[in-house]
């Protein structure tokens, strides 16, 4: 099983889309896909257009937010075919409040022993981060070991990076297998100049880690509205051709490890 956090430290970059498409592309596929929403703000199931009654809060705790007992499989809840959903929300600010209240030896690394699916059924795990720097987001990064980074093309992306790469090396000390595997350029607008010159730095610097940008569309927009992914909302948009050729690379990395 492959453990993936979407992550970066700034907002508004395309995270929660790139998790979203990813996620579901990779279902798409046959993978048997599990998608965790780890932001507050519980974008992922919007995105998706479901209402789960329960999420990773559950899932980690056992316990509803009455301290009624819940099972691990009433909390994922299955989005699509191959593909389930552990929910985030803002019962997530009871979480991290519940992780820091664990031992202190142990608090950081409690997803990752919790998220152990049993005799292979899964194929991946893909965490959507929220921007910052919690025992929430430092548990993720316990959990998993590959890193996608998505980078908006537009103001001054590279600040955002330089920050999260803090928080990133920071988590490699506790968990020597992370390790940031993709830069994905977002917002690509073909029209600004600005747009292409942020494109060549990050080509530059992270030769091995680029990825072929995601153009800027207004249907990745339209379709979270309409609680679908971009292939099921309008799969001939350019962005979501962009996003076939990201699911196809981690895929195609997928069957080297094998």
């Amino acid at each position: 099983m492959r453990k993936i956090a979407v992550a970066m430290a700034k907002g508004g970059v395309g995270k929660t889309t790139t998790a979203v498409s990813l996620a579901h592309g990779l279902a798409r596929q046959g993978r048997n896909v599990l998608l965790v929403d780890g932001d507050t703000q519980g974008q992922a199931a919007r995105f998706l257009g479901v209402k789960p009654t329960f999420g990773l809060y559950e899932f980690v705790t056992g316990n509803d937010s009455q301290s009624r007992p819940v099972t691990r499989k009433e909390t994922l809840y299955p989005c699509r075919n191959h593909m389930w959903l552990l929910s985030g929300g803002i019962k997530l600010v009871e979480l991290k409040n519940w992780l820091g209240e664990q031992p202190r030896d142990t608090r950081h690394c409690v997803l990752a022993d919790a998220l152990v699916p049993k005799g292979g059924a899964l194929d991946y795990l893909i965490f959507d981060c929220a921007p910052g720097w919690d025992l929430l987001s430092v548990n993720i990064l316990m959990a998993v070991e590959e890193v996608i980074c998505p980078v908006a093309l537009q103001g001054p992306a590279l600040e955002g990076l330089k920050t999260f790469f803090g928080y990133l090396m920071s988590a490699q000390r506790l968990n020597r297998d992370l390790q940031l595997k993709y830069i994905v350029p977002t917002m690509h607008d073909q029209r600004t100049k600005h747009s292409f010159e942020i494109l060549h730095q990050l080509s530059r610097l992270f030769r091995r880690q680029i990825c072929d940008p995601i153009r800027y569309n207004v249907r990745l927009s339209e379709a979270p509205v309409r609680g679908k992914t971009i292939f099921e909302y309008r799969p001939s948009a350019g962005s979501a051709q962009d996003y076939l050729k990201l699911i196809r690379r981690v895929s195609e990395d997928g069957q080297k490890q094998e």
